[in-house]
C-alpha cells in the first residue's frame, strides 16, 4: 500500500472515530439532560451549552465569546483548532458522556473535563515535537 493511500485511510479512520464519538456524546445528553418537555429551541439550547462546556475546557471561552473577539472570520472555534486539539475534543466528548451518564453535575464535569484537556494537550504537544530517527 502506497504511502498515500495509507493516510487517506488514516484520515478517514479519523474522522469516522470523531463522527462516533461525537454521537456518543450527543446521545449522552439526549438520554440525560433533555427532559421530554422541552421545546425544540429548549433542546437546541442544552446540546449548544453543552458543547460550551468542552469549548471551556479546551479553549478557555465559549462559542459566542470567540465570535465576539473574531468578528471577521468566518465559521466557529473548531473549524479553527489545530488538529491536537481536535483529537483533544474528540476524546473530550467521550468522557463527558461517561461523565454525564454518571450524573456528573456540569460544574464538576468542567473542572475534571480541563484537567484531561490539558493533560492531554501537554502529551500530544510533546508528542508532535519528538524527532523521529529512520
Amino acid at each position: 500500500m502506497k504511502i498515500e493511500e495509507q493516510k487517506v485511510i488514516g484520515w478517514t479512520a479519523k474522522r469516522e472515530l470523531a463522527k462516533t464519538n461525537y454521537h456518543i456524546h450527543t446521545d449522552a445528553i439526549k438520554h440525560n439532560l433533555i427532559p421530554p418537555e422541552l421545546t425544540p429551541q429548549q433542546i437546541s439550547y442544552v446540546y449548544a451549552n453543552e458543547a460550551d462546556v468542552l469549548n471551556v475546557a479546551l479553549f478557555g471561552m465559549t462559542a459566542k465569546e470567540w465570535r465576539d473577539k473574531n468578528p471577521d472570520l468566518k465559521g466557529n472555534i473548531r473549524d479553527y483548532a489545530t488538529i491536537n486539539e481536535l483529537i483533544c475534543l474528540s476524546n473530550m466528548e467521550k468522557i463527558n458522556a461517561v461523565l454525564i451518564n454518571d450524573n456528573v453535575s456540569q460544574s464538576d464535569r468542567l473542572m475534571k473535563l480541563n484537567q484531561i484537556a490539558i493533560q492531554q494537550m501537554r502529551v500530544l504537544q510533546e508528542n508532535s515535537n519528538r524527532k523521529y530517527l529512520n
